[in-house]
């Protein structure tokens, strides 16, 4: 009868996120002063008043949605949430280490600032982009982008059941997009993202991330993360500092991570963050997961764990 923290990534954010937590913990208090510290600007300030515009930028994004998902769960185990394991969407990968206290709140925002300043800038100097392919096999996902030789296209995101985002140069993922229809796709829509996540154009941010990676400490986590790249559990800090360099150019091997999980004993779920995406695809990957989400003071405040 295991539970599972799983946390957010990046497309959960939205303006006002966290404010709550700020006005009636200490902790959160605490969490956002530093946060405003390590990036050395006002943070917060996008983070509860936006514009919206500004929170959709990649180097904003990521450490908005770290610091709200870290602050909720690090309160949930306050209150006596004990997970047995956790697991990250990308991004969320950062936010489940945390909690896993692989790293500390400090250091995992700053290895994230650095994975969003470098995908920002990977994306503006390599500009592409990601479509999700909605009711195709992921093989046939696979084969289509591997089978397309004029750029470079690749399945990111195996998200669930039917489910895959492709990823890549802009030119080449327009001209996959009509391809998914025809071996079947029920619907392919391309995604307003800055750059072509999970994907070769990310090498650059990889080179960035993979210095700072090694300049910090990291210590074995205190419950397995199913990792994106693996979709296996992990504890071995060297096996997690490796499988976040790993993770810029590969496939978040979502769907799988949650079978393995289920599998592995695994009942129940709670989304530690903004949003309800993980949920969402929770019900399309296994059914039998029980989960709910927690992403307020109040959710915090009223929740109880059997």
């Amino acid at each position: 009868m295991g539970f599972a923290f799983l946390c957010p990534g990046q497309a959960s954010q939205k303006v006002g996120m966290g404010q709550d937590l700020y006005q009636n913990t200490e902790l959160g208090k605490r969490y956002f002063d530093t946060a405003n510290e390590i990036m050395g600007m006002d943070i917060q300030d996008i983070i509860f008043n936006g514009p919206e515009k500004t929170l959709k930028q990649t180097q904003y994004t990521q450490p908005a949605i770290y610091i709200v998902s870290v602050i909720i769960g690090k309160l949930l185990k306050e209150k006596g949430a004990t997970p047995s394991c956790a697991a990250g969407h990308s991004l969320g990968e950062y936010s489940a280490l945390a909690l896993a206290n692989s790293f500390d709140f400090s250091t995992g925002l700053q290895l994230v600032k650095v994975r969003a300043e470098g995908m920002q800038n990977a994306g503006n100097q390599n500009p592409g982009t990601m479509a999700a392919v909605i009711g195709l096999d992921d093989k046939k996902v696979h084969n289509i982008c591997q089978q397309y030789s004029n750029g470079i296209v690749v399945a990111a995101n195996f998200n669930a059941k039917g489910q895959v985002v492709i990823s890549g140069e802009i030119d080449a993922v327009h001209a996959v997009m009509p391809l998914m229809k025809e071996a079947g796709a029920m619907k392919v829509v391309e995604l307003n993202v800055s750059g072509a996540f999970h994907s070769p154009l990310m090498t650059s941010a990889k080179d960035l991330l993979s210095e700072k990676l090694s300049s910090i400490e990291i210590q074995d986590s205190e419950i397995p993360v199913y990792t994106n790249v693996s979709a296996t559990p992990v504890s071995c800090a060297t096996e997690i500092r490796q499988s976040l360099i790993d993770q810029l150019e590969n496939p978040v091997q979502w769907h799988e991570s949650i079978s393995r999980m289920v599998q592995d004993g695994i009942t129940s779920a709670v989304e530690v963050g903004p949003g309800r995406v993980l949920q969402g695809l929770s019900r399309r990957i296994d059914r039998s997961l029980n989960m709910n989400g927690v992403e307020s003071y109040e959710q915090i405040v009223n929740f109880s764990h059997v």
